[in-house]
């Protein structure tokens, strides 16, 4: 599921980053995610009761907040509500509007909209 969302992101124009495509055997994991993560311009975490147990998912959710970056929560397997009440779950991420999967594709529309709107900007520099 993780490679077909990066996959419609990267087919409107922006550019995904996927811990297992980007990262070779070697590489420093939490160097390489916290470098992405320093110029990205958003964050899109997928949000599956697995994902959930997952201390780099909450890493990564935390650096993307403490960079005020918005953090877009794609729910997989799992309703808001199952969230909500979910323990651990930080009250920053309980605030977002989240997606559900099947609606990806208004989150693709969104992120084509905001990708010309950057070119345009960077474009008047």
């Amino acid at each position: 599921m993780a490679r077909r969302i990066a996959d419609g992101i990267l087919a409107v124009g922006a550019e995904p980053f996927l811990d297992e495509v980007e990262i070779e055997a070697g590489e420093d994991f939490d160097d390489k995610i916290l470098s992405f993560l320093e110029r990205a311009d958003e964050l899109l975490v997928l949000l599956t009761p697995w994902a959930l147990n997952r201390p780099y998912v909450w890493a990564e959710l935390g650096a993307a907040w403490g960079r005020r970056i918005p953090i877009v929560g794609v729910l997989h397997g799992m309703t808001p509500t199952e969230l909500q009440k979910r323990d651990g779950v930080p009250v920053f991420l309980k605030k977002r509007n989240l997606i559900d999967i099947n609606s990806i594709d208004t989150y693709f529309q969104q992120v084509r909209r905001r990708v010309k709107q950057r070119r345009r900007i960077r474009g008047k520099r």
